[in-house]
């Protein structure tokens, strides 16, 4: 970043310095030009050196612009995938007035310690709608544990998958499709039915779809919540989710596309 910065001063530096650059028909610097110019941002630069400071909270402050940009920008374009796609599994109440979305790996230890937090909403607030979008991005074991979750949406629903879900989430040691497979049978999955879906084009879809709406949100870690038009990045506690949701629950009775 610092040589952006620096690039990027002594391009201004350049512009200012050769105003004839701004026509079409000047000529380039020569070598010798240049070289003075370079010396003279240098030593500028030596003998002020809180400008760079200066530069980079500017340039940090507008790529955080930007970032919210487009943030913004996805969160009107895709609502419907994020919030009501076909493919998402629901839990909670499916026809609350709030809806907490989690990005989630079932590999990610800090998914495994919010884990309680999302329990513990549901328990305590009939009215919020949790949708999952499994995002896994910690390796081979995340993908396959995800295409069996995936599969095993198209077969079981509701109290069973919520089951499905705690179970292989909260479980010891490594999430794979062997153990997401094992946790299915425990809860009394149509296993030959769910190795077929596992193939189907269904849940390569849903993934990718998972991924794309990551990608345009700019997340790019577990768990990360969507609540209401807000993103919460991290397991953040109890808390703050409560916090989240008393604002998106004001938002969402304001303005229903929201959410």
């Amino acid at each position: 970043m610092l040589t952006r910065v620096i690039a990027a001063t002594f391009a201004a530096f350049m512009a200012f310095a050769s105003p004839a650059s701004a026509q079409s028909s000047a000529a380039p610097p020569t070598a010798e030009e240049r070289q003075r110019i370079e010396s003279i941002v240098r030593e500028y630069l030596l003998r002020n050196p809180e400008i760079l400071q200066e530069a980079l909270v500017e340039l940090e402050k507008r790529q955080a612009q930007a970032e919210d940009r487009a943030r913004a920008e996805a969160f009107n374009a895709n609502r419907d995938a994020l919030y009501r796609s076909p493919n998402q599994v629901v839990l909670g109440n499916p026809n609350g007035d709030v809806t907490l979305v989690e990005f989630f790996d079932y590999n990610c230890g800090f998914c495994k310690r919010a884990l309680p937090d999302t329990v513990e909403l549901l328990r305590a607030d009939p009215r919020i709608r949790l949708v999952l979008k499994d995002f896994p991005v910690l390796g081979p074991g995340s993908v396959e544990a995800a295409q069996v979750a995936v599969a095993l949406k198209l077969q079981v629903q509701g109290a069973k998958y919520y089951e499905f879900h705690q179970k292989l989430l909260g479980g010891r040691g490594q999430a794979t499709g062997a153990r997401a497979l094992e946790v299915a049978r425990e809860i009394g999955a149509d296993m030959d039915r769910l190795q077929r879906d596992i193939q189907s084009p269904q849940v390569r879809d849903t993934l990718a779809e998972n991924a794309r709406l990551a990608e345009l949100l700019r997340i790019n870690g577990t768990p990360t919540y969507i609540v209401g038009d807000e993103v919460v990045v991290g397991a953040v506690g109890l808390e703050r989710l409560r916090e989240n949701i008393v604002r998106a629950r004001a938002s969402c009775a304001r303005q229903p596309n929201v959410c």
